[in-house]
């Protein structure tokens, strides 16, 4: 069992497969020209599935592949099939551009549950934020999830004056189709622009849910970093992942394994264990996983607490998103 200092299991573990991505979002990689790291950095399918199959071991239950997109790797299909064998929930987050291409592979892997992220329901605002046109793609791929009778996350990053027009519409999409919408407040990363004035917050978009629809609050699971709303005789939900303006650091069960092998133990974290290095040579990867998890701080990287208008973004150490994992 994986504990840190203060108590809290940690049995859910997030794999970045790559820092390569097919979209341009401005809230995590804006630039067009952006480098990314050469393939000899990333762990390759065996180093993945040897450390996946330490953390098992030491009581992960569930793991989610990220990315950049995910599936954008060539040997994507020999990853999910490879980590499929472990007694674990398996799932991962993706753009949905190619999961049209992957239906068969998630059946076969025993995915039951994929995030999808989306930002916007309009085809224009869709080219703004993500610098391409393939919003009827993503919408086409989504709807072929639903119909196969995947369990449909979307992921929302709200940011005032941009997307926070649209909080109504996302709900609305839950009235016929069992989608669960996930609306996550801007977070501050390097390079992405981050503002306190672009944090549209969790009581802001209830208070606009609220303007429209009558909903109750759901129980909350064990490890729940989501505050779940059903609306009145919906088939789907509504959820709101309030990081900045009401933090669930008291029980997170979450570590990050990025493209290249290191370990960050919360996605705010300054420090990394190197796992990769560790594992090429011919290291036990065990106390580094140990220790890792050891240093962890109470809440947020310990980089900042209370009020989030007072955080100055460019004091936070940290990698950019792309490099750390969705």
């Amino acid at each position: 069992m994986l504990k840190d200092n203060f108590g809290r299991v940690h049995d859910y573990l997030r794999i970045s497969l790559t820092d390569v991505c097919n979209f341009r979002c401005q809230y995590c990689i804006p630039d067009e020209n952006a480098s990314f790291m050469p393939s000899s950095n990333l762990m390759s399918v065996e180093e993945i599935d040897t450390i996946a199959r330490e953390f098992v071991k030491m009581g992960v239950k569930k793991i989610r592949l990220t990315g950049g997109e995910p599936l954008v790797r060539k040997d994507a299909e020999k990853i999910l099939l490879a980590l499929s064998k472990y007694p674990i929930e398996l799932t991962l987050t993706t753009n949905g551009l190619r999961t049209n291409e992957f239906i068969p592979i998630f059946k076969k892997a025993g995915i039951k549950s994929i995030n999808v992220s989306l930002d916007t329901l309009d085809n224009d605002k869709f080219f703004s934020i993500t610098k391409r046109n393939v919003f009827e793609k993503v919408w086409s791929n989504i709807q072929q999830l639903i119909d196969q009778e995947f369990h449909v996350k979307i992921n929302t990053v709200i940011m005032r004056g941009v997307n926070d027009d649209e909080i109504l519409d996302f709900i609305e999409w839950t009235k016929n189709q069992p989608v669960h919408v996930r609306f996550i407040e801007f977070m501050p990363f390097k390079g992405n622009q981050w503002h306190t004035q672009k944090v549209f917050t969790y009581q802001e978009i209830l208070d606009v849910a609220a303007s429209k629809y009558s909903f109750i609050r759901m129980k909350d699971t064990l490890n729940e970093t989501a505050k779940k709303f059903k609306p009145l005789d919906y088939k789907g939900t509504f959820a709101v992942i309030s990081t900045m303006s009401a933090p669930f650091c008291s029980n997170c069960n979450r570590m990050r394994l990025t493209a290249d092998g290191k370990m960050k133990n919360c996605l705010f974290s300054k420090g990394e264990a190197d796992i990769l290095t560790a594992l090429r040579n011919s290291e036990d990867i065990v106390p580094l996983i140990q220790q890792c998890l050891a240093t962890k701080a109470e809440s947020l990287g310990g980089q900042f607490e209370g009020d989030y208008k007072k955080i100055d973004a460019t004091k936070i150490v940290n990698r950019s998103m792309i490099n750390i994992g969705g």
